[in-house]
């Protein structure tokens, strides 16, 4: 086997000191422990989130550098909506799904700073880096690196290529991901829907308009901020769809104006609500948290897909919700984990080379290995972004 495909161990030393090296075992490369115990520490530095840019999507999924389709948060007078919403309405005949089997990549958010590259150029860099950032990626794969420490049944691949001095972070599609979103029955794509379908009920077109949940529900379109921030040492740039803003909400600018709207199964009794804290607002506190969306608006839903109640996740209040409950996560060692999965990325990828792809690899159980491949179909830093950024024209 060539050296530089082999995968590394999965080492079971895991008694590595807290923010020092990982493991390495007598043959293969360092792996990446994640045990929560590893990183039962302090909250690590994690600076305000900045908006720096905005961009959308339209109904075709074509890229527009600007917020057309940002949405205005528009709720009903209540928390029981009377008459409650209907959220599998329109499933049938009201729904257009993007193709998820087109795998996007970076691509962008690499046009967005591709044409913003002059406002994001590092200052007095003396490594000459065309941007101010060590890393370059989606929120949402920063968030599934949160929350690893406390994943039990996904796991994740990430491709990292070093270039121009940042490190870009892409997702591939694991083997078994794939076959779900392949195999997903009719119940979960509608579950699926009826996510969209909140956000119909919830959100406007306009800051003094109202919802129209007759409307098409089209996945192709998003809204996208970009922001900027710093966890421990390492400078973020990173982008996420946002659902919408509230116009009359206490925070003005973004992005603590923006609220993450979600649904969930309603809850009858405390068990069930202690085990939506464990398992679901993990995931919610975490996507909200990187980009610092300040809420998160809950539909909770009966059987029969109607909403019957709304519940407000205050993101920065969330900890409160479950830091007396000793078997539940903690947002400290979801931040610190990711500060050690950032440093590790900077001691593995240290060739500056985008056709040089690091395939980091996690499955529950195991700590984070990787493998080296060199071109082919890992590659993903398209050729015209290399072009633009090594000092050719940007891209309209």
């Amino acid at each position: 086997m060539d050296p530089s495909t082999r995968p590394a161990k999965r080492c079971s030393d895991l008694n590595a000191e807290l923010g020092g090296n990982p493991k390495r075992s007598s043959w293969g490369p360092p792996a990446l422990p994640v045990e929560p115990a590893l990183y039962d520490r302090p909250f690590p530095f994690y600076r305000r989130p900045a908006e720096v840019g905005r961009f959308s999507l339209d109904a075709q999924r074509c890229y527009h550098g600007d917020a057309r389709q940002l949405r205005y948060f528009a709720p009903p007078a209540t928390m029981h909506p009377t008459p409650p919403f209907d959220l599998r309405h329109g499933y049938r005949d009201r729904y257009v799904r993007r193709d998820e089997g087109l795998r996007e990549g970076l691509e962008h958010l690499l046009r967005w700073t591709a044409q913003n590259q002059e406002r994001l150029r590092a200052k007095d860099d003396i490594a000459g880096r065309p941007l101010n950032a060590d890393f370059v990626t989606w929120r949402g794969h920063l968030t599934k690196v949160l929350t690893t420490p406390y994943e039990r049944q996904e796991g994740w691949l990430l491709a990292v290529s070093l270039f121009r001095g940042t490190l870009y972070i892409s997702e591939e599609e694991t083997p078994a991901t794939q076959l779900q979103r392949e195999q997903r029955s009719e119940t979960l794509k509608e579950l699926t829907y009826m996510g969209y379908k909140f956000e119909r009920y919830m959100c406007a077109d306009t800051p003094d308009g109202s919802p129209d949940p007759t409307g098409v529900v089209n996945t192709n379109e998003a809204f996208c901020t970009v922001v900027r921030t710093r966890l421990g040492s390492h400078s973020l740039l990173f982008a996420g769809e946002v659902d919408c803003t509230d116009p009359c909400g206490p925070w003005a600018e973004p992005p603590a104006c923006y609220i993450e709207l979600k649904t969930c199964k309603e809850l009858h009794s405390p068990a069930q609500r202690r085990s939506f804290y464990r398992y679901k607002l993990i995931k919610w506190w975490a996507q909200s948290f990187l980009p610092g969306v300040s809420r998160i608006m809950a539909g909770f839903r009966a059987p029969d897909g109607s909403v019957v109640a709304l519940e407000t996740f205050e993101t920065m209040k969330i900890f409160q919700l479950i830091r007396d409950d000793p078997s539940c996560w903690k947002p400290a060692v979801c931040m610190n984990f990711c500060e050690a999965f950032l440093a590790f990325l900077k001691r593995v990828v240290t060739e500056d080379d985008p056709h040089l792809v690091h395939l980091f690899a996690w499955e529950p159980g195991h700590p984070v290995s990787y493998t080296r491949h060199h071109g082919g179909e890992h590659v993903f830093l398209p050729t015209w972004y290399v072009e633009t950024m090594s000092g050719g024209r940007s891209p309209d």
